[in-house]
């Protein structure tokens, strides 16, 4: 006769066998596909400041982008990048926002310009002309 332990020992191998070999035949889980996030790809806003009749670019001009950070529980937070242009006229914001900012220029012998921009594209390109001050007498 077969005993209790022995009879239990049987039964267990052979639930243990049966699982294994479900387990097996089972199809993998499935691989999540990789979707790019926003916040993963690195935003570079480019300004192009150029100002005259010939559109000349203009060097060591003061640019200004200022945006409003969005916050659900606390006050929303205002938020400040200043940068210079390059002899090229240009002007790099790394990890510019996305949505709407102001962008302000401010360049010496060159009437201020200011204006708010939707910016959509993570590497977005926004060209400002300057004009000439106006006359005093």
């Amino acid at each position: 006769m077969i005993s209790f332990r022995t009879g239990l020992r049987t039964l267990l191998a052979v639930s243990f066998a049966l699982a294994t070999l479900g387990l097996a035949a089972q199809e993998p889980p499935p691989t999540p596909s990789k979707a790019p996030a926003q916040s993963e790809e690195p935003t570079r806003l480019t300004i192009e400041v150029t100002a005259g009749d010939k559109a000349a670019p203009v060097e060591n001009a003061s640019v200004y982008v200022k945006y409003i950070e969005q916050r659900t529980l606390r006050k929303d937070k205002k938020v400040e990048l200043n940068v210079k242009t390059n002899r090229a006229g240009a002007a790099h914001v790394p990890d510019a926002p996305l949505g709407r900012a102001l962008i302000q220029v401010v360049a010496e012998g060159w009437k201020p310009f200011g204006r708010w921009y939707d910016i959509t594209d993570p590497h977005q390109i926004i060209k400002i002309r300057l004009e000439k001050p106006p006359k005093w007498y």
